[in-house]
Formats: C-alpha cells, sequence, structure tokens
C-alpha cells in the first residue's frame, strides 16, 4: 500500500448556506486523502469543518448548497467515481460501502428505540440485501468484537449503554462493509478523558488492522497531531495551512495554527519537544 495514493480527493469544493444573506461555510478548498492514512482536521467550533465533511460525502441537507468544485474517490479497483455527478440510487450504495461517517454525538446518531443488532442489521438490509440471517448475526458479532465490545450487546438498546460504547457501536457501524474512507466527526466529544484516550487507541488499532483511511475532525490541534499523518487547518471555510504532523507542530507557518497550537498549555515544559506521527503512534499501540 502506497501512502501517497489517493483514495479521496476534492478540487475547489465551495458550499453556501442560502440564507439571508447567503453564508459562505466552504471556500475554494482543496485537499486529497491518501490510502490508508489519518488526515486530521482542525479548526474551531463555526469554521466549517462538518460542512465540508457532509459536502465530501453528499450529506449536504437544505439550505446548504454545493456551489463549485468537485469530489473524487480513487476505488481500489482503479475506477474513478465522480461523487458530485451520483444519483440518489447510487449515492445510496456508494455511502457506507465506500465512505462511512462517524457523527458528532453517538447518542443522538443511534435510534434509541431499536436494538444495536437491528440497527446494524439495517446496514445489512439496505447494502447486502442478499445477505443470510446466519452471515448477519455472525458479521454483527464481529464487528461489535472489533471494537472491544461483548458480542451479547447486540441485545441492548443505546440507553443501556455507557457513552463510551455508545461510541464504539457507531464506530462498528462505519465498518460494517468494510469502507475505504471513515470520515469521524468529533467521535470523541462529551467523552471524559479516559474514555476520549481509549476510542483513539481503537481507531488507531483498527486503522492498523483494516487499512483503511480516516479524515478525523476536531478543533484539538494537539491530539490531531499525536495521531495524524497530515493534518489541514481551516479558518472561515478555507484550508490555511497543510502539512504533516510534524512540520505543523515543528515550523507551523500560519499565524491562527501558532495561536491554536499556543492555546493549549504544555504538561512537559522543555522536555516536550516531541511529536510521534500517526504512523509511529501506530506501531506504538500495535505492540
Amino acid at each position: 500500500m502506497s501512502a501517497a495514493e489517493p483514495v479521496l480527493s476534492a478540487r475547489n469544493l465551495s458550499i453556501e448556506y442560502e440564507v439571508d444573506p447567503p453564508v459562505r461555510a466552504v471556500r475554494d478548498v482543496t485537499i486529497t486523502l491518501n490510502r490508508g492514512e489519518i488526515l486530521g482536521l482542525a479548526g474551531e467550533s463555526g469554521c466549517g469543518k462538518t460542512t465540508l465533511a457532509y459536502g465530501l460525502n453528499r450529506l449536504l441537507k437544505a439550505p446548504a448548497l454545493m456551489t463549485g468544485g468537485e469530489v473524487v474517490f480513487h476505488d481500489r479497483s482503479g475506477e474513478d467515481i465522480d461523487v458530485v455527478a451520483l444519483g440518489d440510487e447510487q449515492l445510496r450504495a456508494f455511502r457506507w460501502d465506500k465512505i462511512s461517517m462517524v457523527f458528532q454525538g453517538a447518542m443522538n446518531s443511534l435510534n434509541p428505540v431499536i436494538s444495536v443488532r437491528a440497527q446494524i442489521y439495517d446496514i445489512f438490509d439496505t447494502h447486502r440485501p442478499g445477505m443470510s440471517r446466519r452471515a448477519k448475526k455472525e458479521r454483527a458479532e464481529e464487528l461489535l468484537s472489533l471494537v472491544g465490545v461483548d458480542p451479547n450487546r447486540l441485545t441492548s438498546f443505546p440507553h443501556e449503554l455507557s457513552g463510551g460504547m455508545r461510541q464504539r457501536m457507531m464506530i462498528a457501524m462505519a465498518l460494517a462493509l468494510d469502507p475505504q474512507v471513515m470520515i469521524m466527526d468529533e467521535p470523541t466529544t462529551a467523552l471524559d478523558v479516559v474514555v476520549q484516550r481509549d476510542i483513539i487507541r481503537e481507531i488507531m488499532r483498527l486503522r492498523e488492522r483494516l487499512g483503511f483511511a480516516v479524515i478525523f475532525i476536531t478543533h484539538d490541534l494537539p491530539m490531531l497531531i499525536e495521531i495524524s499523518d497530515r493534518i489541514a487547518v481551516m479558518l472561515q471555510g478555507q484550508i490555511v495551512e497543510q502539512g504533516t504532523a510534524e512540520e505543523i507542530y515543528r515550523t507551523p507557518q500560519h499565524e491562527y495554527t501558532k495561536r491554536l497550537l499556543s492555546s493549549f498549555p504544555s504538561l512537559r515544559g522543555e522536555r516536550g519537544d516531541f511529536v510521534r506521527t500517526g504512523s509511529q503512534m501506530s506501531q506504538e499501540l500495535a505492540r
């Protein structure tokens, strides 16, 4: 697997909210996700991170409208898929199968009155209609085991699970069809720091094992420096800086990036002059 082989690319992507006056939430963004890498997307709340993620996956709803640019998915088969040109049925087949998404706020994403089993089976019923009940059961149990959850929890309802377990369920559902790209929108929001660390370790372990690429969205730039291969910094709808995690940490070029870095206090003092790339951290966590 080549780290420089693109799996998803956007060129000059622009998205507006058609309100009065119109809001340009994403402005001429060009970005590339390479196969198997973690690309961190950093920026303050309201800068357009989630809108960009929804645009990449064609999940925008009115009044949001893509006004320009292109999004291309480079399938492992060698086919280039024009995501913007996909019709409704093509999009239905594309999502979850090629690109999946872990939405912000797991409790809001899971249906509170339907069991975990039923929600995972719904993915199979939609995308793999010929799948036998036995195969669905085996795959659902495998998915829960992958994310460190007891398969007996398939009969549970979301309100019976802890916040960390609900987030693991969302990751399991996102992995259900073996996607090549996973977009994660603030996946550790509202979790305590211990659970956050566990979830991040799980993501790193699964990425290392399964080889999917990740767009990891957060305002926490120091965390992205630890887990990402590359980072894009977003400000007012634009990507103002891109680089490897080490470049962003050691030699940030944009003043906003410098402010983001300085807004988090160091707990190490002078000994903190050290950064691990996503690949290095993956190797450490895999041991």
